[in-house]
């Protein structure tokens, strides 16, 4: 059966680095998730260090999720199957000599973490992942200082992005909030190219309020934007805010924000201890607006949309992701008619 464009698109772009999860979310216990419609276990080794792997026991199909971590190891709670991180099997205690043993029977993930997540690379075919290469203000930590925030919406992927990719949304849909309650109710839009993607934004309102989004792509797909705060909220200046999505399945996604403030010294003390006890409440109310829209929208929404010149940079978004889906596609085929 031929997978069009679309059902690809649907359960997910690859060749990326995607955040999975928190890294706080991952301590000793195995845990089981899914992303881009495949089921993955992730533990920490004795070292720290996490490890990822498909999570299917190679005896019988058992979840290894469920198992325990052995530190270099993880061994499944049905019969005891040990598997490495490698995705080699290491022991099969109730047999002597298993023919198992030494055998590379499940997929494994290469993993970074950085930033607060736990980032894994899901490639088109077998190829060797890219550098991720971050924005500047998670990049430079000497300068920039953040808290990510994670949550999970039951929504395709693809709208979560398409949100972001929409700045007029936060002139109405956010207006009653603490940063985005100011700006023009009407705006001519424009977007213009960068090295990694572009950056759609009102024109002649910049530093009033969601002026502009800039979509990225360095190894993975980002967006980045900044909001103008009083000095009231904390030293004042530029609130940045670097978002990413990872579907799930077709129908739920995950959501990453890193919530960013370029302070130093005391400042950076000053802007955490109000970012934890005052503002973090209210950033929170703001995403679950978008949630709330995000969730409820239309079946099939995107099938009877009417779209006019505010959603130019979504429509570049779009044909951007349709064409890479393409060529995804186009290489996977290539690979089945070469095996």
């Amino acid at each position: 059966m031929t997978t069009t464009v679309r059902e690809y698109l649907d359960k997910g772009l690859r060749g990326q680095w995607y955040p999975v999860l928190a890294s706080w979310e991952v301590q000793s216990a195995p845990v089981g998730i899914t992303r881009l419609g495949e089921q993955i276990v992730i533990w920490r080794n004795k070292d720290g260090q996490v490890q990822a792997l498909e999570d299917r026991c190679p005896h019988r199909g058992a979840r290894l999720s469920m198992g325990w971590n052995l530190g270099d190891r993880i061994a499944c709670w049905y019969h005891g199957v040990e598997v490495a991180g490698s995705g080699e099997v290491k022991d099969v205690p109730a047999v002597a000599r298993c023919p198992l043993v030494g055998q590379q029977c499940v997929r494994s993930y290469a993993v970074q973490e950085a930033h607060g997540a736990i980032f894994l690379w899901f490639g088109v075919t077998d190829e060797a992942p890219t550098e991720l290469v971050f924005p500047q203000e998670l990049a430079d930590t000497d300068s920039y200082s953040n808290f990510l925030c994670t949550a999970a919406w039951n929504c395709n992927y693809q709208y979560a992005l398409e949100n972001v990719m929409d700045p007029m949304h936060g002139t109405y849909l956010h207006s009653s909030s603490h940063s985005m309650a100011e700006g023009d109710r009407k705006a001519d839009m424009q977007l213009l190219p960068t090295e990694t993607g572009f950056i759609f934004e009102k024109k002649g309102q910049s530093g009033v309020n969601f002026d502009w989004v800039e979509f990225g792509a360095s190894g993975a797909y980002w967006m980045r934007l900044s909001i103008p705060y009083k000095k009231r909220f904390g030293p004042g200046g530029h609130f940045w805010i670097v978002g990413m999505v990872v579907p799930e399945d077709n129908d739920n996604c995950r959501v990453f924000f890193w919530r960013i403030r370029k302070v130093k010294d005391w400042q950076r003390d000053l802007w955490r201890f109000m970012y934890r006890n005052r503002l973090e409440k209210l950033h929170w109310e703001v995403l679950e607006q978008d949630r709330v829209v995000l969730e409820s929208l239309a079946p099939n929404a995107r099938d009877h949309e009417y779209l006019y010149q505010h959603d130019v940079g979504m429509s570049r978004l779009r044909r951007v992701m349709q064409k890479e889906a393409t060529q995804q596609l186009a290489k996977r085929e290539a690979q089945k008619g070469a095996a």
